[in-house]
């Protein structure tokens, strides 16, 4: 009898023991924590591309045990980093949230904006200027704010980037927090938007002065050269390299960021694959020390990488420098994926990946494989136009400005002038549509007054707001690229700037693929869905139905 006594004793102990086990991996009715992963300029056929190189547990985890959608489109033309940001995030075009471009032109002060600056707010972690940004200029909520507003201001939201608009604008305007890198001193700062002084516990991260460790690296490909068969070979004469002749690896990052011997170029780190690898560092610290999901009301993290950006705009889509930084950063999400499972669980955390838009060729590449493309010089469009209007009006200041593929017109002039604003918008179309590289050119009286359903016209109306957007918006053919610093660039509707990554994971996601056409704006009301809560006020996209269930 007491040794049937002692073995019911041990089996009901076992039963207590594995159901315990079972009920930890059981996903509670809502995650505790989300976290929105963007990566800046990633192109989905970088994931087919690099996919026979990738680790099984980084990008893959989420392509094999979650669910992918394979064909997600931004909607709308200007595709920039500011814009995708906000678009994500509001789940709404700029045509709402008002986010156009990364800055756009203000006539009656005659000057361009950025599209988060802010006089009223100052530096806070460093004597520098920049962190003189907030996102005030946003005109409709993130998600993150609806999150807050639901949760009586109970929700963390916390933004992170080495840029400074990729945090602020997917944080919103109730965030507890957004920070990003100075390139001043190499540490995460914020403004006095957010807070009046860092967090201990960041003050502690930056002093352990990661960003000198990491610059003092030798960069060098992760494979041996003649493995990365996806790309061009590594000196050819589409690359921009670093401004100082080095264009080929190996990268000496102490040579390239030493200004003289007292003074170090941070801003070096960004164009590296370690400036992913410090915001991954950063990442974990804020979970750790902001206890992000470690109670029952959700919390947001939003991380986004950009050193994919700035590396992209040099190197360029088909470089060896872009597929080893993409190597390389498949390598931090296995440690964050690790990291997120251990410290909070799988079934806790909902998480998604997605970016502000792509990149296209260099027109010489194309050129050279006898395919369309050029540089379209609008300087000197700019300078025809202004002498056209003085031969057709009279002499006169008829254009104010420029910017981002858009004309701002001097209406008061043409007012005074007594002449119909709109034949004046319609003559500037016309004349602007000669220019080779133009595939259209649109009126802002066109966009307001008439409905476009598809094509580029579509594209051009979900990125034009009445009070921010130019008088004659226009868009470029493929393969076409403004003239800029930029080796490459992206601010087109074309498939290689719109065609983005968006894949789910953990929490109650189902593994599986959508064939379907999403929309970037479709993440924001598919969150909200998940989470049973309103979506933002302006917020246009429609839920992910897939994902819901029945």
């Amino acid at each position: 009898m007491k040794r049937l006594y002692i073995l019911i004793i041990i089996l009901l102990s076992s039963s207590q023991i594995l159901f315990c086990q079972k009920s930890k991996n059981i996903p509670p009715e809502k995650p505790k924590l989300i976290i929105g992963i963007v990566i800046d300029q990633m192109r989905y056929d970088y994931l087919t591309r690099f996919y026979d190189k990738l680790e099984v547990n980084g990008f893959k985890r989420f392509i094999n045990e979650g669910t992918n959608c394979r064909y997600t489109y931004l909607n709308y033309m200007y595709t920039q980093t500011g814009p995708g940001h906000a678009t994500i995030f509001t789940g709404t075009t700029p045509s709402m949230h008002g986010i156009v471009t990364n800055e756009w032109y203000i006539p009656l002060k005659k000057q361009k904006v950025y599209c988060v600056d802010d006089s009223k707010v100052s530096t806070v972690g460093s004597n520098s200027n920049n962190g003189k940004f907030s996102p005030q200029n946003m005109m409709t909520p993130t998600f993150g704010d609806q999150l807050r507003l639901h949760n009586q201001n109970r929700s963390k939201v916390i933004a992170i980037s080495l840029k400074d608009r990729a945090a602020i604008l997917p944080g919103g305007k109730t965030a507890n927090a957004a920070y990003w890198y100075d390139d001043a001193t190499g540490n995460f700062i914020t403004s006095s938007y957010y807070m009046n002084q860092l967090p201990k516990w960041l003050q502690d991260f930056n002093s352990k002065k990661l960003a000198e460790t990491y610059l003092n690296r030798l960069w060098t490909p992760l494979l041996p050269i003649q493995e990365y068969t996806e790309s061009l070979r590594d000196s050819n004469k589409y690359e921009q390299g670093f401004g100082n002749g080095q264009f080929v690896f190996p990268y000496d990052l102490k040579y390239i960021s030493t200004k003289n011997k007292k003074e170090i170029d941070y801003a070096v780190l960004k164009y590296t694959p370690f400036g992913n690898t410090i915001l991954n560092d950063l990442a974990k610290a804020v979970i750790l020390n902001e206890e992000m999901g470690k109670d029952n009301v959700t919390d947001f993290l939003i991380i986004s990488f950009s050193a994919t950006d700035y590396i992209g705009h040099r190197f360029g889509p088909r470089s060896i420098e872009l597929q080893d930084t993409y190597l390389r950063l498949d390598k931090e999400l296995v440690h964050l994926l690790d990291f997120i499972e251990n410290e909070i669980g799988k079934e806790n955390v909902l998480i998604f990946l997605t970016s502000d838009h792509g990149v296209g060729d260099h027109p010489s590449f194309l050129t050279d494989q006898k395919l369309n493309g050029g540089i379209f010089k609008q300087y000197l469009a700019l300078s025809l136009l202004r002498t056209y209007l003085n031969a057709t009006y009279g002499e006169g200041d008829w254009v104010l400005g420029y910017a981002d593929l858009q004309f701002f017109l001097n209406r008061n002039l043409i007012e005074d002038a007594k002449l119909s604003l709109k034949e004046v918008q319609e003559k500037v179309a016309s004349f602007l549509l000669q220019f080779n590289g133009v595939a259209n050119a649109v009126t802002s009286y066109s966009l307001q007054y008439q409905n476009y359903t598809d094509g580029i016209l579509n594209c051009l109306q979900k990125s034009f707001h009445p009070k921010r957007s130019g008088d004659v918006l226009i868009a470029l053919d493929p393969g076409w690229i403004e003239d800029s610093s930029y080796m490459y660039d992206h601010n087109s509707c074309y498939t290689y700037d719109t065609h983005v990554p968006l894949m789910w994971y953990g929490w109650k996601i189902p593994k599986m693929t959508i064939h379907r056409r999403v929309n970037i704006i479709d993440i924001v009301p598919t969150l909200a869905a998940f989470l049973q809560i309103e979506v933002p006020m302006g917020c246009t996209g429609i839920p992910i139905q897939e994902l819901l269930g029945n």
